[in-house]
């Protein structure tokens, strides 16, 4: 099964390099990503999970209305994108269920920080995907957590897919600077090793970030962005229905797992 992903939200990466972008543009760049994205989920009949923070989705309504009328998933991403309370599980699927008429089954923490999944199960979730069990200095160190999904307070986890060896991560900074032949070839290995593949990326990628002074991102963070972004993607999704790989939500998907150990 193949389990494509977007983190819908107010776009705030660039204060993480010391830029600061107004909050309509924030919106703005993720709205206009988030149109790309579905207009390429839908060239390929490609069904897809949205995970959105309340901000994004009350400032965004066609975005929510399109996810909807498509026939893809809309999950948690917390209430806020840059500050979190654990009060924030509950609510934000609460408001999301509220401006949607969708049931909210699925979460995500933003910038796939640890979250107590205790707290997850009380807030009503149904699964979690808010690992990367891999190795990135700085930001992870899960190479003691299982590459595929597993059920923990109740809840199921699913990580986001590495590859079989060495666990190279395969989410949207892979997809950025690896070769495109490269990237599939270990979305590939870990499709045939697992069963399915869990990646995911961000509507802002589909924005020019090349812009130093205005975004201050590094070259491996704005390499292969906006157009180029586009490009790709529109051939990954194309290779996606070339190797026959079925498209789902991750709600779906978790219904069709057997009862877990």
């Amino acid at each position: 099964m193949f389990l494509i992903s977007f983190d819908i939200e107010e776009f705030d990466m660039a204060f993480e390099y010391g830029k600061s972008i107004t909050f309509e543009e924030q919106i703005s760049i993720s709205v206009e990503g988030s149109h790309q994205i579905l207009d390429l989920l839908k060239k390929h009949q490609i069904t897809a999970t949205f995970f959105s923070t309340v901000v994004f989705a009350t400032h965004a309504p066609e975005i929510i209305e399109r996810i909807k009328r498509e026939g893809h998933e809309l999950a948690s991403h917390s209430y806020y994108h840059s500050k979190f309370a654990t009060e924030d599980l509950a609510l934000a699927k609460q408001k999301l269920e509220e401006l949607s008429g969708l049931p909210i089954t699925g979460f995500r923490m933003p910038r796939m920080m640890p979250v107590d999944e205790q707290e997850i199960a009380k807030a009503g979730y149904l699964y979690n995907s808010s690992i990367n069990p891999t190795y990135l200095p700085g930001r992870y160190n899960n190479l003691s957590v299982s590459r595929t999904y597993f059920e923990k307070e109740g809840v199921l986890q699913l990580p986001a897919s590495v590859s079989p060896m060495f666990r190279v991560p395969l989410f949207w900074l892979s997809f950025h600077n690896f070769p495109l032949g490269l990237y599939k070839y270990l979305l590939q290995r870990a499709y045939q090793k697992d069963g399915y593949v869990n990646i995911y990326f961000h509507p802002w990628e589909f924005t020019p970030l090349n812009n130093k002074q205005k975004f201050g991102f590094p070259g491996y963070v704005s390499k292969n962005s906006g157009g180029q972004m586009i490009a790709r993607m529109d051939k990954l999704l194309a290779w996606v229905n070339q190797k026959g790989y079925k498209s789902s939500t991750i709600a779906d998907f978790v219904k069709k797992i057997k009862p877990l150990s």
